[in-house]
């Protein structure tokens, strides 16, 4: 096990200037849901205003943000779960993203299938999921990345599948020296392509997210398929794509579909 001098000696080592786009999915539901609970346009945007006023606040540098890259830094309610480079409970906001599109749809698969590996008498759905990818332009001064010497010798700490608490460690550090973009390969993508994990909602440099693609996410007994609309393109997982993931290698597969 690296020790915390080690680490905090390669962190502040290792800070680089670092722009681009990353990619970020959302489910396709969050609009078109309460279109199905009104019946005129007016009706649709004040309910919209109402469900807004009941969630956490978003800080005032991130309100001229569109939603979709301001929500991971709202504030005011205790983050239920700890995430990767995020504690559990009332902490500052993350947007995690990924270089490309393919890296971020299999985060999204393993997601939707860890969903049922803790629901073990969830039927598969019969339909697809449905889910926007988006992309989001990112500029800074203060970055690390955990792919590049010093900071890859301590691969198997970032890597871990399910423990988390040396990535959290080391956002609590770079926070502290101002850093807002941590670039780090994906433990959940089977090609460990390129995750941008966003600190800060000053790092967008465009306050709109770019270039909206539809996708479909399929899960069954054999795995999870990802399916892009436009330009066509096909990911397949299979049941072994997850595995590193106790609770995906060990999860119910054999479950019937929804009838």
């Amino acid at each position: 096990m690296s020790s915390n001098i080690s680490i905090a000696d390669a962190l502040s080592s290792s800070v680089r200037p670092a722009d681009g786009r990353c990619w970020r999915f959302v489910e396709a539901q969050h609009y078109v849901s309460t279109a199905k609970l009104t019946d005129t346009a007016g009706e649709q945007h004040r309910l919209e205003t109402l469900i807004e006023e009941t969630k956490p606040s978003i800080p005032a540098e991130c309100r001229e943000l569109n939603f979709l890259l301001a929500t991971p830094f709202r504030y005011g309610a205790a983050y239920p779960n700890g995430s990767r480079f995020r504690r559990a409970g009332l902490t500052l906001g993350v947007f995690y993203a990924a270089q490309r599109e393919e890296t971020a749809a299999a985060e999204m698969a393993y997601y939707r299938l860890l969903f049922f590996a803790e629901s073990p008498d969830t039927a598969w759905p019969t339909n697809p999921g449905q889910f926007t990818a988006f992309g989001a332009e990112y500029g800074v001064s203060r970055s690390i990345d955990l792919t590049q010497p010093l900071l890859s010798d301590h691969r198997d700490l970032w890597m871990n599948p399910v423990d988390r608490t040396a990535c959290q460690d080391l956002a609590d550090q770079a926070r502290g020296l101002g850093i807002e973009v941590v670039k780090y390969q994906s433990v959940r993508d089977p090609n460990h392509g390129l995750n941008i994990a966003i600190l800060s909602c000053r790092a967008f440099t465009n306050g709109e997210p770019s270039t909206p693609k539809t996708w479909r996410i399929h899960l069954s007994s054999s795995g999870a398929r990802a399916i892009r609309e436009f330009p066509p393109h096909v990911l397949n997982f299979d049941r072994a794509a997850f595995a590193s993931d106790h609770r995906i290698a060990d999860m119910n597969w054999d479950r019937p579909a929804i009838s």
